[in-house]
Order: structure tokens, then C-alpha cells, then sequence
């Protein structure tokens, strides 16, 4: 234990040195120094508090999809959320969700009660907390496109309501990006209500079959790795450089989507960083464009080079 933190509250959700790898849907990377996964408020406002009076860094985390954590672990606290589910329907399209909720779970139970907006996030691996710090979307759709508000705990100023102008939405992010003491507790969405449930279901997986049909989930990978330079795509420009199933040691560009890279098994994160900037360097020298990483780095690297 790194002695400058101090005394670690005595709770059941807190854990030290534990592995994150099952934590990460690629499957790579060390262990948190500690970890917490709170059931309730309160158990939130106890780890956090804790870790801003010890003046350690925080890193929340979702699902695990959208990161790459570093062979040599996190510093500090990683505060996960998956714990933290609730979902709660008012009969006129409105729901507010836990930010622990998984996107596919959330976007079928709206689909089953007739209420469309959620059907672009059914194939989504995240949680409605990562949705909403980065905007996620789909097929057109996105967090911004639903959200009312979205309610976090701030330790300087306690629990808060955001609207979608306080979090400030763009392409795949908001103003929480960076922030790392701020939690996302719940989000407000507000669907359209009064459709046939069993239209909103058929759309909805068919969406899914879609994203099956032409994405890598039968490998451990964090979702898109690139964001898209408009008017191009990510995915078009990495296969046009001819990179679709170049592979680093054991991660691979996909061979169904040149913008996913996946876990043959047994990868290193420093494997998966070296192939993200193998492809930048390939497409912006073919391409004169400089793809921007969609994934987040987090943690240590085994090169010793720290990422927050």
C-alpha cells in the first residue's frame, strides 16, 4: 500500500490491488491500487471522500470498454460503477437510470414498453455513466439526442444536476471528460412513448444483427478505436492502407472492421498502444490525416510512461 493515502475506510466495496483485466473488455492491463465498486450513495461519498482528502487520483470506469489500461495498473483509486443499476420508467417516455446500467440492457427495456430514442445503443458495450461522459453513439443516435439532465457527485459540491448545456456535448464527449473527481450517479432520458412495443423490438435487433454482422464480438475489444474524420471514416481509411489483420504480437486490426483491434489472447496493453500508433502513423502518411483515438489510455505502460 502506498503509505501516502492514509487510512482506507473500512467498507465492503473497497479492495486493494486487484486485477482489472475482467474489468476491461479488451482484456489487458494491471492491477488498480485500489478498487471500489459502491451498491449506494453513500458508499460513493465515503471512497471519495476519502480520496480527495488523501489527494490520490481517481479514474471511474464503466464497463471497461473504451480503455486501454496500461501492464502496469492504476495508481490511486479506480471507482467502478457496474454495481450501481436502477432504472425507473414514469409512463410518459421519461427513465432514469443508475450510471452502472448497461446500454444493451437499458435500450431493451425500452424497446419492450413501446418507447423509441434508445435503439442505436443496444450494441453499445458501455454503461449510461460512460454514455453520458462521452457522448456515446450509434447509427446516427447519440446520448445528446435523449438526455435531460444528468445528476453527479461532485465532493466540492455535492450532488448536482446537469443539463445538456452544462455538459456542453460534442462529437464523442462532454465538459466530465478530465474531471476525474466527478461522478456520474444517474441520467434522465426522455423517449417517445406509445409505439408498438413489438416494432421497437424488431428494429432494435435488427440494429444488433447489423453491428454483429459487421463488428469483432466474438474477440475481446474496446469498441470503435478511432474517432471519425469527417467526411471519412475511420475504418475506410485503415483499410485502404491495406492494414485490415496487421497484428502486433497478439492484438490484430479486425479483419471484419479495420476500426477495431482485438485480443487474440494473451495481448499486452503495450502491444494494443504500438498498433494504434503503427495505424496513425500508416494513414497519415498515406492519408495526410491524423486519426484521433476514440479509446482512452489510463494507467502505467510498461515503457513506465504514465497516462491519466
Amino acid at each position: 500500500m502506498n503509505q501516502t493515502l492514509g487510512v482506507a475506510p473500512t467498507l465492503a466495496c473497497l479492495k486493494p490491488q486487484v486485477s482489472l483485466q475482467p474489468l476491461s473488455t479488451f482484456r489487458v492491463g494491471g492491477p488498480a491500487e485500489w478498487l471500489a465498486m459502491p451498491r449506494h450513495q453513500d458508499e460513493f461519498q465515503q471512497v471519495l471522500d476519502w480520496a480527495v482528502g488523501a489527494g490520490i487520483p481517481i479514474t471511474s470506469l464503466g464497463a471497461g470498454s473504451n480503455l486501454l489500461i496500461g501492464d502496469r495498473g492504476i495508481a490511486g483509486l479506480v471507482l467502478c460503477t457496474r454495481r450501481w443499476r436502477s432504472t425507473r420508467f414514469d409512463g410518459a417516455g421519461r427513465v432514469t437510470v443508475a450510471a452502472g446500467e448497461p446500454l444493451p440492457t437499458l435500450a431493451w427495456k425500452a424497446a419492450k414498453r413501446g418507447c423509441r430514442g434508445l435503439e442505436w445503443a443496444v450494441g453499445i458495450p458501455g454503461t449510461v455513466g460512460g454514455a453520458v461522459v462521452m457522448n456515446a453513439g450509434a447509427h446516427g443516435g447519440c446520448t445528446a439526442d435523449v438526455l435531460t439532465s444528468a445528476t453527479v457527485l461532485d465532493p466540492a459540491n455535492g450532488l448536482r444536476s446537469l443539463s445538456p448545456a452544462d455538459l456542453g456535448f460534442r462529437y464523442r464527449t462532454s465538459t466530465l471528460q478530465g474531471r476525474q473527481h466527478v461522478v456520474v450517479l444517474e441520467a434522465t432520458f426522455q423517449l417517445e412513448p406509445g409505439h408498438d412495443p413489438a416494432v421497437v423490438v424488431a428494429d432494435t435487433l435488427a440494429g444488433l444483427n447489423q453491428r454483429r454482422a459487421t463488428q469483432p464480438y466474438d474477440k475481446p475489444n474496446c469498441g470503435s478505436v478511432f474517432r471519425n474524420p469527417y467526411p471519412h471514416t475511420a475504418g475506410s481509411l485503415i483499410e485502404q492502407s491495406g492494414l485490415k489483420g496487421y497484428r502486433l504480437g497478439n492484438a490484430q486490426i479486425s479483419e471484419r472492421h479495420a476500426n477495431f483491434i482485438v485480443n487474440l489472447g494473451g495481448a499486452s496493453a503495450a502491444d494494443i498502444r504500438q498498433l494504434i500508433h503503427h495505424i496513425q502513423t500508416e494513414v497519415a502518411d498515406r492519408w495526410a490525416v491524423q486519426l484521433q483515438t476514440e479509446v482512452k489510455f489510463v494507467g502505467e505502460f510498461a515503457d513506465g510512461h504514465a497516462l491519466a
